[in-house]
């Protein structure tokens, strides 16, 4: 067993060897540094990762970093939610604003200002995403009547500036798999250019052979899993079909005691077959802005 550490910090910490002392810490601390391990593990045995996120993360400035492991080669494969589409074209254009979780919601909403946590989003930016997505629809339109989320994803990274996080996928040839895309703004935009456009048909389930593709060419799977819903279960759900992920890293605020997917632990996947029963797996609880910033400066 390793001892437990006192931490003292030094004038020239870095972030790595900040995050090595966190191993022996104790707590969450010590649950840093075995998923940044893990990670490591994951990319030496060339298991093929996949990156699942929820649309709030998008909306903060983790984007950046969800970014830069897409540019840097730490994922193979991204599913999220419709949600995370939205904030990815609307802060390529326009930013988000800093508030605070105690604004007064009546005077955000008569102000026409919606909030995400402590994250302000004015009306002026969906406005901006409504134009946007009208002139996408009708130039992919011209080019085919149906298609699935993630090709979607990638015309409209094609498109979007390249400190994007779709643009990045685009560029690296990433697929950004959004089965619950219609649960968006952009869904909402595709069912009002479809009142006049009814041939223009989105195949959602088109998308699993292009995900049960990548998960029967790979010798091993893995996933760097932050929050829940359907991002995580979709992944999961798709790695059942070969046995179950190898590597699962889940970092999570959700609790398993309402049985909830979200709050669910590895060794629940384990009983269904989305995660093998060898499966090496490591549990982060806390808040993705404060652990994956941790997690990617000790991977550099």
């Amino acid at each position: 067993m390793k001892k437990v550490e006192d931490i003292r910090i030094k004038n020239d910490e870095t972030a790595k060897s900040l995050v090595k002392k966190l191993g022996t810490t104790g707590f969450q601390a010590s649950r840093i540094q075995e998923a940044a391990e893990l990670i490591e593990e994951m990319r030496r045995e060339n298991a093929t990762v996949f990156l699942t996120f929820t649309a709030n993360m998008m909306a903060s400035g983790l984007r950046g970093i969800l970014t830069q492991m897409v540019e840097e080669g730490l994922v193979d494969a991204v599913v999220t939610t419709g949600g995370s589409v939205d904030h990815d074209i609307i802060k390529s254009y326009m930013p988000y604003l800093l508030g605070s979780f105690s604004e007064d919601d009546v005077r955000l909403h008569r102000k026409g200002v919606n909030r995400i946590g402590d994250i302000l989003v004015p009306n002026g930016r969906y406005i901006l995403l409504e134009r946007k997505m009208g002139r996408i629809f009708e130039d992919m339109h011209k080019k085919t009547a149906v298609f699935t989320p993630s090709e979607l994803n990638d015309y409209v990274g094609s498109l979007l500036p390249k400190s994007s996080f779709l643009s990045a996928c685009h560029r690296k040839g990433i697929p950004v798999f959004s089965p619950g895309l219609i649960d968006s703004a952009v869904g909402m935009h595709l069912y009002f250019y479809r009142q006049d456009h009814k041939d223009f048909i989105m195949d959602p389930a088109g998308d699993l052979q292009g995900l049960a593709d990548i998960v029967f060419d790979a010798e091993k799977t893995g996933g760097i899993i932050l929050g829940g819903g359907i991002s995580k279960h979709h992944l999961i759900g798709a790695n059942l079909m070969r046995g179950g992920l190898d590597y699962a890293v889940y970092v999570t605020t959700a609790e398993e005691y309402d049985g909830s997917l979200s709050g669910a632990q590895p060794r629940e996947a384990k009983s269904w077959g989305k995660i093998r029963e060898k499966g090496r797996t490591v549990t982060v609880h806390g808040d993705a802005t404060l652990i994956l910033p941790l997690i990617k400066a000790h991977l550099l």
